[in-house]
């Protein structure tokens, strides 16, 4: 679906309200809008999970960090980060990643078809501080290293095959990766304060082994035209492959990063931005600024994000008062969920389930602020379709 320039909403007073005009061109507002116009309507009080969600939504824990999974025997990892959801005949599973180091890594949990738990395992171990990642076309997660030189780890949501590193995919701070199938190339994000938009183009699609990494070259502005350029040293050493080309853009905290209809959507946590880059004329904009509404939006602390079929972004807080925002292609931003009582904390691994009805994420640190606190949730509702 195709979105609007730029993002035109504010929260005033909690609610969301339109504006008469892109931000980025500095427009006026507009009187804000009745409570209740965010495409879910007004959060509810905290359910017994803590959570406050709009009406026909319900909430169940799925996972906490140190306990069994259901009635498995699978021990649910600690800092629960970014995941995703495949399809596994008339079920499915969600994978997470352990932000921790060292150790880290990833796990899974089995869905049946009416979303009872049937299995939990370890997909990927001896990894570090295993931050966001990214699902491929072909049905593996890749899972990427939040650390200084990290890499990618190809992983197999099902836990058959052995988890593979892919060096190829260049080696710094990685946060997050997706997958463009139409240009045949994975975006990558860089959690530095003067971090890069990377793409790798693999010389087979299909196949992660070997391939060209490259970065963003843009000027210095909120929008314009970009281009791409080899990295030529994507292992980063002995300089930085954010040092390696001139020209390229810097972005303040790289987190998530979503694709859809020819368009990729990243989040930049250090100045609490969305960024949309328009692939079919290579272009790039902002999609949301937090800075332009005067933090009167619900949405701060951006981290993780991703996308419904309805066209809506999900974009979870890391900071903020822990909500999930919604991102409407009407350009209207608005709380989705809250959880209450658990500030020390952040929301990481949005995704939904293969039929759009389930929205599995965590809270990273849960109530005890530990990494060892953390517990994994999913949502069910009449999500827009």
């Amino acid at each position: 679906m195709e979105r609007r320039s730029l993002l035109r909403a504010a929260v005033l007073g909690g609610t969301s309200a339109a504006l008469g005009g892109t931000l980025w061109r500095g427009a006026a507002y507009a009187a804000p809008a009745q409570p209740g116009t965010g495409p879910y309507g007004p959060l509810g009080s905290p359910d017994t999970n803590g959570i406050r969600l709009p009406a026909g939504f319900t909430s169940r824990v799925i996972a906490r960090s140190g306990q069994r999974v259901g009635t498995t025997s699978y021990t649910w990892h600690n800092a629960p980060d970014g995941g995703a959801c495949y399809a596994d005949g008339t079920g499915w599973i969600y994978v997470s990643n352990s932000e921790i180091n060292p150790s880290g890594g990833a796990s899974a949990v089995k869905f049946s078809s009416t979303g009872a738990i049937t299995g939990a395992y370890r997909i990927l171990s001896g990894t570090r501080q295993n931050c966001a990642g990214g699902k491929t076309p072909w049905n593996t997660w890749l899972s990427c290293e939040e650390v200084s030189l990290g890499y990618v780890y190809e992983t197999d949501p099902w836990g058959t095959n052995a988890a593979v590193q892919r060096a190829a995919m260049g080696r710094f701070k990685h946060e997050a990766a997706a997958a463009d199938p139409v240009r045949r190339v994975i975006y990558l994000t860089e959690d530095e304060t003067n971090g890069r938009f990377y793409r790798f183009v693999p010389t087979t699609w299909g196949n992660l082994s070997s391939g060209t990494l490259q970065v963003m070259v843009a000027g210095s502005a909120t929008s314009g035209s970009f281009t791409w350029a080899d990295v030529p040293d994507p292992d980063g050493s002995p300089t930085a492959t954010r040092s390696q080309v001139s020209g390229s853009k810097s972005f303040n905290g790289g987190e998530g990063c979503h694709y859809a209809n020819d368009t990729v959507w990243f989040t930049t946590k250090g100045d609490n931005r969305v960024w949309q880059l328009n692939l079919l004329d290579n272009t790039y904009e902002l999609a949301y600024d937090d800075s332009l509404v005067n933090g009167t939006a619900p949405l701060t602390g951006v981290d993780n994000i991703t996308g419904a079929s309805s066209g809506d972004l999900f974009v979870a807080e890391d900071g903020g008062n822990m909500e999930i925002c919604v991102i409407t292609p009407d350009d209207v931003v608005a709380s989705f969920l809250r959880i209450d009582g658990q500030s020390g904390s952040e929301i990481t691994g949005p995704a939904f389930s293969p039929n759009g009805t389930r929205l599995y994420f965590s809270s990273q640190r849960g109530t005890s602020g530990s990494s060892s606190g953390g517990i994994t949730y999913e949502v069910t509702g009449p999500f827009r379709s």
